[in-house]
């Protein structure tokens, strides 16, 4: 039997982290101490906290949702280029593991940078629940904010919260909404897969002139983007 109370999860974090820079995933030293720094294992569901090291996706209870693997959200945040400051548009907040590492880069806890922010939307309301006090109880509820609605339409609540930075969509989508577009900003990156529900391309756009400009990452599988500019429930 396991005994769960004498895991080293911080020696697992290093591990996971040595592994991922081992085979040429995660890159940058931003990247690096994101990964080192925010503990996986208080973003899995309770009771597969033993397995929140490993290499795959985890259910996220009943809700038909998961948390992605490690390495591609480490090629996720790699793609995104972050930088201290910028404002972050993340569609799908999941456990809130991904937004927090995003807030780790973009606004560290002992950086006196101003403006660094993670705004998440999420549908599924268990799931915003159980984000924020992951990202309370981890320290990172400051520097990320977990709103409902539909993803699919961007989050324009706040005139000076239009324009982002980087939006990232970590659901599978078929094709790139049109209001998350309008909502990145000049020179910025949205990075989201495209396809079908089984199998996707993930999607890097520079936004030059009011275009995109496109460039294919990588295959992956997420679940399905649902919403009005996505797929249909």
């Amino acid at each position: 039997m396991v005994l769960l109370r004498n895991l080293d999860y911080s020696f697992m974090r290093k591990k996971m982290v040595e592994d991922l820079i081992r085979v040429g995933i995660i890159k940058s030293k931003e990247v690096e101490r994101a990964f080192l720094k925010v503990p996986r294992e208080e973003f899995v569901w309770p009771n597969i906290k033993h397995i929140a090291y490993e290499d795959t996706p985890l259910p996220l209870g009943n809700t038909g949702q998961t948390i992605s693997a490690p390495h591609m959200v480490a090629i996720m945040l790699e793609e995104l280029d972050l930088k201290k400051g910028l404002k972050v548009l993340e569609i799908g907040a999941g456990s809130g593991y991904s937004a927090a590492l995003m807030a780790e880069i973009v606004q560290p806890n002992e950086s006196n940078t101003k403006g660094g922010h993670v705004i998440s939307i999420e549908r599924v309301s268990e799931l915003i629940d159980f984000a924020r006090n992951n990202l309370e109880r981890t320290g990172y509820s400051n520097r990320v904010s977990i709103v409902f609605g539909d993803g699919t339409l961007g989050y324009p609540e706040r005139k000076e919260e239009m324009l982002y930075d980087r939006i990232v969509v970590t659901a599978a989508a078929p094709h790139i909404p049109k209001y998350l577009k309008i909502q990145l900003k000049e020179n910025g990156i949205i990075l989201i897969p495209v396809g079908n529900t089984f199998m996707q391309t993930l999607i890097k756009g520079f936004k030059r002139k009011g275009e995109l400009e496109i460039h294919e990452v990588c295959g992956c599988m997420f679940v399905p983007l649902i919403g009005e500019d996505g797929f249909r429930p």
